[in-house]
């Protein structure tokens, strides 16, 4: 991986993070080889699993040619702690979608609008999901069977973050990590 101020900055925040900074860290230099690193998003997350609590972090990282999803969990085994980390390597050309939601706050007040959260979805045909519902017609008295209608939708990584929860400055990078990243999957395409 190519060194500088970005790849510190990532470094930073992974240790700022405190959740197996040099696991992630490791695992990400790894995952981007030489390529140079152009823009990234640290997310972490507690998940719960009956009654315990548990850490998961996700970390995006952009290149020239790929996004990199990068997901750390921790388990606990028999009482002793275990961490798994796993990247995922997705090529710019293979990305279908990439969909930002923006919630703001005080959207007609005085001002600029606040932006309190963001919810950054990226597919790339791996994961769909399939909504399957009974098709009816217009007649209210039918009772015919008209069979099954349904959408599909790729789903294949979803982050949201708010305001409230994660900070301006979290949300502020998603919000510039997707307009980078829609940009570079429209030119990964030639």
């Amino acid at each position: 991986m190519k060194t500088g101020v970005l790849v510190q900055q990532m470094q930073s925040d992974l240790e700022r993070h405190g959740y197996y900074p040099q696991l992630v860290f490791q695992s990400l230099s790894s995952a981007l080889g030489p390529e140079e690193l152009l823009a990234y998003v640290v997310h972490q997350e507690a998940t719960f699993e009956r009654d315990e609590l548990r850490r998961h972090m996700s970390v995006l990282a952009l290149t020239h040619t790929r996004l990199i999803v990068s997901h750390t969990d921790e388990h606990n085994h028999e009482g002793e702690i275990y961490a798994s980390t796993s990247n995922e390597s997705v090529r710019l050309g293979a990305i279908d979608t990439v969909v930002l939601n923006q919630v703001v706050k005080n959207p007609l007040g005085s001002g600029e609008p606040t932006l309190s959260e963001v919810v950054l979805s990226v597919g790339w045909g791996a994961v769909s999901r399939i909504e399957i519902e009974a098709a009816a017609c217009g007649d209210p008295g039918c009772e015919a069977e008209h069979g099954f209608v349904g959408t599909t939708t790729n789903d294949d990584f979803s982050l949201r973050v708010s305001q409230a929860a994660d900070g301006d400055e979290t949300v502020a990078q998603v919000r510039k990590f997707a307009d980078i990243l829609s940009q570079a999957s429209v030119s990964g395409e030639n």
